[in-house]
């Protein structure tokens, strides 16, 4: 489904991409493990074409969309999920759904029914602004709003970062949840319980650059793994 095949990606004059190359196969979780600021945020957003790389490709579907703007991606299928979540805070949580509702390609065809079935806390909320919610809430929605786009694949960065215990084992059911229905998932994070307890196949990566790759079942007890994600 994605390919991304030897990105270099610069903010300004610093080299924060080094070479970086991983595939995501269509209704697969691929994870991409690191520490903060290991490159993980940088991989989505050139992926998104928020930061497009400078050398190297980014092909979806056989496509070159390497540096297309982001609401073209969204109408190609890619939704996303900042780290900093972006919920308009002076909208109502039915009204930040609303705004992102758009036929895409994916087959599920997601409305704001269907979301609240998946995040059931969000729905006697709707009235309520999107700025009085707590960070679990907040991510909830920022996912519902994503799924609103009808994606065929979810970028999700760090979606457990501040959150408590109970909301991140809520977080992985939602996340199987939506591979069970085949939903194509990207989950950059560095919780690796979490992220490898979600994962089919997985990159570690370290200072820029892709360190270690593999099936889930191989990097679970991996010594590097643990060691470059601070383990």
């Amino acid at each position: 489904m994605l390919e991304v095949e030897s990105i270099h990606t610069f903010y300004g004059m610093s080299h924060i991409l080094f070479d970086v190359s991983l595939k995501i196969k269509q209704g697969q979780v691929v994870c991409l493990l690191g520490r903060n600021g290991a490159g993980k945020t940088t991989t989505l957003r050139s992926i998104m074409g928020l930061v497009p790389p400078i050398r190297g490709r980014v092909r979806l579907h056989d496509e070159d969309v390497t540096g297309v703007a982001p609401y073209r991606m969204v109408r190609k299928g890619l939704g996303y999920v900042p780290d900093d979540r972006r919920i308009f805070a002076d909208l109502t949580v039915g009204e930040n759904l609303a705004i992102a509702a758009r036929q895409g390609p994916g087959t599920e065809a997601w409305d704001k029914d269907k979301v609240y079935e998946l995040f059931p806390p969000l729905k006697p909320m709707d009235a309520r602004r999107g700025g009085l919610l707590s960070g679990g809430e907040q991510k909830m929605l920022a996912i519902a709003r994503a799924l609103m786009t009808n994606p065929r694949l979810l970028l999700l960065d760090e979606p457990t970062e501040g959150l408590a215990p109970l909301m991140v084992k809520v977080l992985g059911d939602r996340i199987a949840r939506l591979k069970a229905l085949g939903l194509t998932v990207l989950l950059a994070e560095q919780n690796l319980k979490f992220t490898l307890g979600l994962s089919d196949y997985g990159y570690i990566i370290d200072n820029g650059r892709i360190r270690c790759q593999g099936p889930v079942a191989e990097l679970m007890n991996n010594e590097d793994v643990r060691r470059i994600c601070g383990i």
